[in-house]
């Protein structure tokens, strides 16, 4: 048997070689970059530079984390007081390392990361497309703020988009659909999230997913697609009626169009957890506005 004392060293040796291992992190998040992001404690000090993050946030009952967002984050209305630090694009750096925060999420397709991670801030690239990445940001984002139930509100979402599916009347199901996201003409297409909902309604959308989930369109392939309705938010409509060969679709001369306001046009094209609330909104116009429902005589 060892003595004692041999014992003893052996135990202080074995303390010192743990103490000189690196600490380890009490919260460890990958982003959709790839780039592993360490926290020793979750996040208290949010800034959001994308509108469906800092909503995604706020489903998850953590809206009083958020200390600033971007120009275009407008939802819930708790948001509204706080500080606006730019666009996604064009954040205000210096605003932004101003506020303190413990984390800064963004799109993958925000080039200001580099920047603020050279500035010693910590950043999580998030960038929701389809209504997979809404559930897997919900859950990396429960991840985060540490929501045991993230999951438990993203089965809510989705069920409630099932259940907004089986309200439409059978009578509009095939529908053709064009929706136009912005001028350009940019349009959801069908591997898009909006084009993903519209595909769960039972509708065709006239742009095919081999184009990509946003693609810009000649106005020529519109009209030639001719489908029997268009949606549209309030912001692109004036410029859609002075498109050469418009006016003489059959959607357009018969009034098949929805115009949606600005805050239901947000709604709509922002892929998180107002998902629910959009597809309502796309089945309100369709039982509304499309050929079959006219027919039937169904009211919205």
């Amino acid at each position: 048997m060892k003595p004692m004392r041999d014992i003893l060293a052996a135990v202080a040796l074995v303390g010192l070689a743990l103490l000189s291992l690196p600490a380890r992190a009490a919260l460890q998040i990958t982003d959709d970059r790839g780039d592993v992001v360490n926290f020793e404690r979750s996040p208290q000090r949010i800034v959001s530079l994308l509108p469906s993050l800092a909503e995604t946030v706020c489903e998850l009952g953590q809206c009083q984390r958020l200390v600033g967002v971007d120009r275009y984050t407008n939802w819930p209305a708790s948001v509204k007081p706080l500080p606006k630090v730019g666009g996604g694009l064009d954040p205000n750096i210096e605003q932004i390392v101003a506020l303190r925060p413990d984390v800064v999420l963004m799109a993958t397709s925000s080039r200001a990361g580099d920047r603020l991670r050279a500035l010693g801030l910590k950043v999580v690239a998030l960038e929701p497309k389809t209504h997979a990445d809404v559930q897997r940001v919900m859950l990396k984002i429960g991840q985060l703020l540490e929501v045991p139930d993230a999951q438990k509100i993203w089965r809510a979402i989705d069920a409630a988009v099932m259940a907004a599916a089986q309200s439409l009347p059978a009578s509009v199901r095939g529908t053709r659909v064009y929706f136009e996201v912005n001028p350009g003409p940019y349009a959801a297409g069908e591997s898009s999230f909006i084009g993903e909902t519209l595909t769960r309604l039972g509708t065709k959308n006239i742009v095919p997913a081999s184009l990509g989930p946003f693609p810009k369109l000649n106005p020529e392939y519109i009209v030639r697609a001719a489908p029997d309705l268009i949606m549209v938010g309030q912001r692109s409509v004036d410029g859609m009626l002075q498109r050469p060969g418009w006016m003489s679709m059959r959607a357009m001369r018969a009034q098949h169009l929805c115009v949606f306001p600005a805050d239901e046009s947000d709604t709509l094209v922002r892929p998180g957890p107002r998902m629910a609330e959009g597809a309502r909104l796309m089945v309100r116009c369709l039982a509304d506005k499309a050929p079959g429902a006219k027919k039937a005589g169904v009211r919205p």
